[in-house]
């Protein structure tokens, strides 16, 4: 913790020049939304190289995208429409990885018993598609599958939905290799997951 502690009082001294940090103090206008895992072995700037400000993000457990018909609010939901509707993102990122423990559990059919909250979450989950518990370690397939629904899911959105149909929102797909470092996307003509 000491380490994160250091880092963060020298921070202003950083990479980061102070006009820099001066520019974001009058607002945000980031080029895309970046969903992904809580897991910390992903790391959106890290992977895009993106700057303070360029990247609005959602992390969930599993990169879960809620149906926005929920009964109660939820903060995803509010950090999805916000996203489109107040800071107009033009691009809106998919990120699922290898190795996700979230997917993994769904994959395998875990007894989560011992963590209500995580076993309830991961219900909201799209169920995997047959045949997902055979996957390789990695869980490439059982995630790529999750991403393409969180997709659909978000596809859903009304305002999502309106501003896809006009052009002013892409979607896209990506799967991040924790021990390669690589980034695939999805591409729909081809209908896989490919280097980007």
């Amino acid at each position: 913790m000491q380490h994160l502690i250091e880092h963060a009082r020298a921070f202003p001294e950083l990479n980061v020049q102070p006009e820099e940090l001066s520019r974001l103090a009058s607002g945000q206008s980031p080029q895309a939304l970046f969903i992904t895992c809580s897991d910390s072995r992903v790391v959106p700037a890290l992977i895009t190289g993106a700057r303070p400000g360029e990247l609005f993000e959602l992390r969930t457990a599993g990169n879960i995208v809620p149906r926005h018909d929920q009964p109660h609010p939820a903060g995803e939901s509010a950090t999805i429409e916000y996203a489109i509707e107040v800071l107009e993102v033009s691009d809106i990122i998919v990120c699922g990885h290898s190795h996700c423990g979230a997917v993994g559990a769904m994959a395998r059919g875990d007894d989560l018993t011992a963590v209500p909250a995580v076993r309830e979450w991961l219900e909201q989950a799209t169920p995997l598609p047959a045949g997902a518990g055979t996957a390789p370690p990695d869980l490439s397939r059982p995630v790529q599958a999750h991403v393409l629904d969180q997709l659909d899911r978000l596809r859903a959105y009304p305002s999502a939905a309106a501003r896809l149909a006009d052009g002013r929102l892409r979607l896209h797909g990506w799967f991040y290799e924790v021990h390669t470092g690589s980034v695939l996307a999805h591409q729909p003509d081809a209908d896989a997951f490919l280097a980007l």
